[in-house]
């Protein structure tokens, strides 16, 4: 069976072990009252990099890198970041959120750019430009054969300060495959051309799922697809 925690949070995790539990030895002997206080720090830490198993809900559709709230749903001119009008859906992960990111659809990891930068609060639309990130470029194919970018971007925000990507150039990438993780609090993109778009299935203030909840229903059928758990 697999163990419920990501192994981006194996350091945090055997740190909060080794501290708190020498902290609740030490009150335990002094003051027995409070020793519930470190142990609710150690469960809040292993809270924090749960992991849990996710299965797409349609694994044909454009799923959700992200758990957390939608916060944007914008346009993008053809000067944006694509090179041609695209769609961006942005999404705030709070501290109570599963931060393991995933891949919204079958793809080829293209290119991964680190850009350093500020740490705006995430849900602030200008985070997007200033603060620290990883733009993930993919490659997706159609059943006719044609090939499209579509981008995903860790975003750091205020209490985040470590943007982990995962992946390598040319790997393949199963729908809902692990990509990374952005640790305590922070905000992900999903970047995809407007040709593509059928329907936009989330709205402003939805709640969504990393690997499960669809984003996007695409106007064509994809043909790079697979599940993962």
């Amino acid at each position: 069976m697999k163990v419920p925690f990501t192994k981006y949070g194996l350091r945090e995790m055997f740190l909060a072990t080794l501290l708190c539990g020498a902290v609740s030895i030490l009150v335990a002997c002094y003051y027995l009252p409070i020793v519930f206080v470190p142990i609710l720090l150690w469960a809040g830490v292993m809270f924090f990099f749960r992991d849990p198993s996710r299965q797409p809900e349609h694994a044909d559709a454009f799923i959700s890198p992200a758990d957390g709230k939608v916060v944007e749903i914008s346009s993008i001119g053809p000067e944006g970041i694509l090179g041609r009008s695209a769609r961006r859906i942005g999404i705030f992960m709070s501290i109570f959120d599963v931060h393991v990111n995933r891949s919204p659809c079958g793809a080829i990891v293209e290119e991964i750019e680190h850009h350093k930068g500020g740490h705006l609060d995430a849900r602030n639309p200008k985070s997007s430009q200033v603060n620290e990130s990883a733009t993930i470029r993919l490659s997706i194919t159609t059943d006719d054969g044609r090939t499209f970018p579509v981008i995903v971007r860790q975003i750091a925000g205020i209490i985040a300060r470590r943007v982990i990507t995962d992946l390598r150039p040319g790997q393949y990438l199963r729908v809902a495959e692990r990509i990374g993780m952005v640790k305590f609090g922070s905000r992900v993109e999903l970047i995809i051309p407007e040709e593509l778009i059928g329907k936009v299935a989330v709205k402003m203030g939805d709640k969504v799922k990393a690997g499960k909840t669809v984003l996007i229903y695409p106007s064509v059928k994809l043909a790079q697809q697979g599940r993962s758990m």
